[in-house]
C-alpha cells in the first residue's frame, strides 16, 4: 500500500468527518470521545490498518498505524494520552495471549468498545520493576494474586489490566496476566495530581481469582514481555505525542504573535529534533528490527522538547499560567513529570551510557 495515498486518503475522510470534540474537556468526556473516535475509525476501516488479520485488522505495515494516530492526534481529536494505550496493549496481546483470546479482545479495544489499563508500577518498583511484589500464588485451575499497583493511568474507565506480578524470585519470576477489572477483590482509587486531573490510579489486589488461561505467555515471561512492549510505547507512541506538541506549538505561535522568536526557535528545534529521531524508529521497527536501549534516547529527546515547549509558553505569555485557567496550565503542570513518567531521565541516561556507550556502572 502506497503510505502517502494512504495519508491522502485518510486527511480526505477525516476533512468529511463529525469528529470534533465537545466543549466538555474533563477526564471522563476524553475517554468518551476516544470511544467515539475508535469506533468511527474501526467502523471505516482505518483502525484496522496496520494490524494481523487474526485479530480483526487489514494488514498492513505498522507505519499505517502510526499515521493514522498522528492525524487523529494532531487534529486534537483524541488526547495523546488514552490513544497511545492501544498502541502499547493491542501488540502485547498479539504477542503473548492464546491466539483465541487475543482474536476475541483485540478487536474490543481497537473499536472503542473497551479501555485497558497496564498495571507494572508498585509504590516501592517504579522505574525499577525487577523489584515489584505483587504476589501470584497458583490455586489448581486458577492464580491468586495479592498486591497493589500505583499510577496506572485511566485504570477507572478500564475494563481490563496487563498486570505483572511476581510467581518467583528474580527477573525470571515475573509472570503477566490479563486481568477484568471487575474480578472482586480489585479496588481502584483515583490520584489528583498537580495539574488537578485524576488520570492515575491506585489499583489493590486483595485474593483476586485469576483463571490460569488469562496468563500472558508462560510463568516467568513477564519481563519479557515488560521490554517488549516499550519498543512500542517508544515508537508509535512517541510519534502521537509529537504530533500532539506540534499542534500545541501552532497555538503557542497563535498566541504570542509577535513575542521573542529565540524561544520559539529553541522549541522549534527541539520538537524538529525528537521527531526526526522518532522517525528513523518508526522506520526501523516498520523494517522488523528489533528496538532496545537505544528508544531510552528517543525518550529523553521527547520529554526534553516537551518541557521545553511549555517553558516557553511560560516565557511568551507573561501570567498565563499564573492567572489564567487555561489548558496551557495544566499542560505546563504536566509537563513537569515528563522527566518522570515512564522512565524517568536518570534512569535514561544511565542506560544510554552503560549499555550504548559502555560507560560502566560508575
Amino acid at each position: 500500500m502506497n503510505v502517502e495515498q494512504f495519508r491522502a486518503d485518510l486527511r480526505a475522510w477525516l476533512d468529511g468527518a463529525d469528529l470534533a470534540p465537545g466543549p466538555d474537556h474533563s477526564l471522563q468526556a476524553q475517554l468518551g470521545q476516544l470511544a467515539r473516535v475508535h469506533a468511527a475509525l474501526y467502523d471505516a476501516g482505518w483502525m484496522r490498518y496496520g494490524w494481523p488479520e487474526r485479530v480483526g485488522g487489514l494488514g498492513g505495515p505498522p507505519l499505517l498505524r502510526a499515521i493514522v494516530g498522528e492525524e487523529v492526534v494532531g487534529r486534537r481529536l483524541a488526547e495523546p494520552g488514552p490513544y497511545s494505550m492501544v498502541e502499547v496493549l493491542a501488540p502485547t496481546m498479539i504477542d503473548y495471549a492464546p491466539a483465541e483470546l487475543a482474536a476475541e479482545m483485540v478487536p474490543r479495544l481497537l473499536c472503542g468498545r473497551e479501555q485497558w489499563c497496564q498495571g507494572f508500577s508498585e509504590p516501592g518498583s517504579g522505574s525499577d520493576l525487577a523489584s515489584l511484589t505483587t504476589r501470584a500464588v497458583p490455586d489448581g485451575d486458577n492464580w491468586i494474586v495479592n498486591g497493589q499497583k500505583v499510577w496506572t493511568s485511566f485504570a477507572q474507565f478500564a475494563t481490563r489490566c496487563v498486570l505483572l506480578t511476581r510467581t518467583a524470585p528474580g527477573h525470571d519470576g515475573i509472570t503477566a496476566f490479563f486481568v477484568d477489572l471487575d474480578t472482586p477483590g480489585i479496588t481502584i482509587r483515583p490520584l489528583r495530581t498537580m495539574h488537578g486531573v485524576d488520570e492515575f490510579c491506585e489499583v489493590y489486589y486483595d485474593d483476586v481469582v485469576i483463571p490460569s488461561d488469562r496468563m500472558l505467555g508462560q510463568p516467568g515471561d513477564g519481563w519479557r514481555l515488560a521490554m517488549d512492549l516499550l519498543p512500542y510505547e517508544r515508537s508509535t507512541c512517541f510519534w502521537q505525542r509529537i504530533a500532539y506538541l506540534y499542534a500545541r506549538f501552532d497555538q503557542l505561535i497563535a498566541d504570542a504573535r509577535d513575542e521573542d522568536d529565540l524561544s520559539l526557535g529553541a522549541a522549534y528545534l527541539a520538537l524538529h529534533t525528537v521527531r526526526c529521531r522518532s522517525r528513523a524508529t518508526q522506520h526501523r521497527l516498520a523494517g522488523g528490527a528489533r528496538l532496545g536501549p537505544e528508544t531510552s534516547i528517543d525518550k529523553v529527546l521527547l520529554a526534553t522538547a516537551e518541557q521545553r515547549l511549555y517553558d516557553s509558553v511560560h516565557d511568551l505569555l507573561p501570567g498565563t499560567l499564573e492567572l489564567d485557567d487555561t489548558e496551557w496550565r495544566s499542560e505546563y503542570l504536566y509537563s513537569r513529570a515528563a522527566t518522570i513518567y515512564g522512565g524517568t531521565a536518570e534512569i535514561q541516561r544511565n542506560i544510554i551510557a552503560r549499555r550504548l556507550l559502555d560507560l560502566g556502572k560508575e
